[in-house]
């Protein structure tokens, strides 16, 4: 057997080296190197500390990040386990459609979802209730989908025996079920925790400055008050919170974890059988229409309510903006295609090194790339803000943007690649330098069918991602030009009139089209066979 083919058991050679520098050296400059600033200004400047414990104020921003963060994340449980049981055990008409639906308000960016609020309650839409319902809104989909990946793999007998036994339905499923559902409850509940606790497009549109998040308050505290000890003071709060919340998930699911038998899917549901089951669909049905397609299809009644006027007038310039929300959709789309290419250059050698590599080197550095996807997007841009003046000062740059972009994105086209690079047959490469095939063209006929459509899928999160991102952008769109649709939006909704409100029901009609245009994309590319 050729050696140098043999990526997975010799050590890393040069050329791997030289593959994975580019994405270290990314991830250290503009990832690792902020957040040490934030570090350094939170200590340098003491006084930010002792002014967060000291103020009330803070303090109850910290307190109230946390209580409604759990509070979003029990009703979240309340709305989707009910759900997760209909679609996982029961089999009938439309259960994929509604499956789909559910998915939609997850990918759907942050500021959409919170303008779909905006154009369903009205007045209303100010207040600590639609900053729940929103943070409901978003996640049922991870309840969904992680408690009920699992209960759909669960063997109906067991139930069945424990009623047979003497049982209620109630009692079987929480002596029975329940325990078994553990982990995965656990799972969903520690995502939504940590969805809702650094969420900042809901919060920041609907609480109205009134109902704030240590997201919002890092933001407000950069960029309205210019206290930046304060700012850094409660990044360092904020990762530290976010750290022990992972850290406690971590044992909890050590503790809880076991192994079970799972059956497939199709052995597990069936069909309606009595009333009450017909009526618990009928429930899962309204519920779905209720929470998720109502808010939707408001949000695109509302920019039709005068025809088509605030789509035409997308194009006039002026007022807040200082362009046309036609220019922003343009800024969107080319900050979107710049960083979807470089997170598929950085993302695809990162993938390549840790798909290749062995040992706790390449585990250390899949942790690594991971950890921006675990920090908030408000502390991503307040990072890249405060230290990107030197050597260069590229804060009011234009790439500054699509960088920050690229740190969220570059996690998913990771995650996307690897499984897909380390399922190639070793064999095939073997064959191929055996007959004599140089390393490069190993590459172009073994790996590239393969990588290159994990490449297209991951880049079509990437471009979905950046379209919608709002915490990073809000600190580093310098100057008012260069302003994105999310960024539109949320300007476009503080300022009175009834045109600017369509104007940016408009923009949020585009946005969510665009978004679902990319994630699309990425399931044909997934349920089709060739690239």
């Amino acid at each position: 057997m050729d050696r140098r083919v043999d990526g997975n058991r010799d050590p890393m050679t040069r050329r791997q080296w030289a593959i994975a520098a580019l994405p270290t050296v990314f991830l250290v400059w503009f990832f690792a190197y902020p957040l040490f600033r934030i570090l350094e200004r939170s200590f340098r400047d003491g006084n930010g500390f002792s002014t967060v414990l000291s103020d009330t104020g803070i303090l109850g921003v910290i307190w109230f990040t946390a209580w409604q963060a759990a509070l979003s994340t029990v009703l979240t449980l309340i709305a989707g386990l009910p759900l997760a049981y209909v679609l996982s055990r029961f089999s009938f008409r439309g259960r994929g459609f509604l499956r789909a639906i559910i998915t939609v308000p997850f990918v759907t960016p942050t500021v959409v979802a919170a303008t779909a609020f905006v154009a369903l309650l009205g007045d209303g839409a100010r207040s600590l209730w639609a900053i729940l319902l929103a943070h409901v809104f978003f996640n049922l989909a991870v309840v969904v989908r992680t408690v009920g990946g699992l209960w759909e793999h669960l063997d109906p007998r067991l139930d069945e025996a424990a009623r047979t036994l003497g049982a209620t339905r109630w009692e079987a499923f929480r002596r029975v079920t329940l325990p078994l559902l553990r982990p995965a409850i656990a799972a969903a509940s520690a995502i939504v925790f940590l969805f809702t606790f650094t969420s900042f497009g809901v919060v920041l549109i609907l609480g109205d400055l009134r109902w704030v998040t240590i997201e919002v308050e890092i933001w407000r505290q950069a960029t309205g008050l210019f206290d930046l000890p304060v700012a850094a003071a409660l990044s360092i709060i904020q990762i530290a919170s976010v750290g022990a919340a992972l850290f406690v998930y971590s044992r909890y699911q050590e503790r809880r974890t076991a192994e079970m038998a799972l059956l497939p899917p199709a052995l597990t549901a069936r069909k309606p059988r009595t009333r009450s089951e017909r009526w618990m669909i009928a429930g899962a049905v309204a519920e779905i229409g209720v929470l998720i397609i109502v808010p939707l299809a408001t949000l695109i009644g509302r920019s039709l309510t005068d025809g088509l006027e605030a789509y035409t007038s997308l194009s006039d310039a002026g007022g807040v903006l200082a362009v046309s929300p036609l220019s922003a959709i343009g800024n969107s789309l080319a900050f979107a295609l710049t960083a979807t290419v470089l997170a598929i250059i950085i993302g695809m050698a990162a993938a390549v090194t840790v798909a290749r590599g062995r040992g706790g080197l390449s585990q250390w550095f899949d942790s690594l790339l991971m950890l921006p996807l675990g920090t908030s997007a408000v502390t991503i841009g307040f990072g890249l803000l405060i230290s990107m003046d030197r050597p260069i000062d590229i804060r009011a740059s234009w790439w500054i943007v699509p960088i920050a972009h690229t740190l969220v994105a570059v996690p998913f086209i990771v995650r996307t690649a690897v499984p897909v690079i380390r399922s190639i047959p070793q064999r095939l490469r073997e064959a191929a330098a055996t007959l004599g095939a140089p390393p490069s063209m190993v590459w172009r006929r073994v790996d590239a069918p393969f990588v290159l459509r994990a490449a297209a899928v991951g880049a079509g999160f990437a471009m979905a991602v950046s379209l919608g991102e709002f915490g990073a952008t809000t600190f580093l769109v310098r100057p008012l030009e260069n302003q994105t649709i999310p960024t539109a939006i949320y300007r476009l909704l503080g300022q009175p009139g009834t045109a600017n409100f369509s104007r940016a029901m408009a923009l949020a009609t585009i946005l969510m089209g665009l978004t679902a245009l990319a994630v699309m994309a990425i399931d044909r590319l997934r349920d089709s066979g060739d690239f």
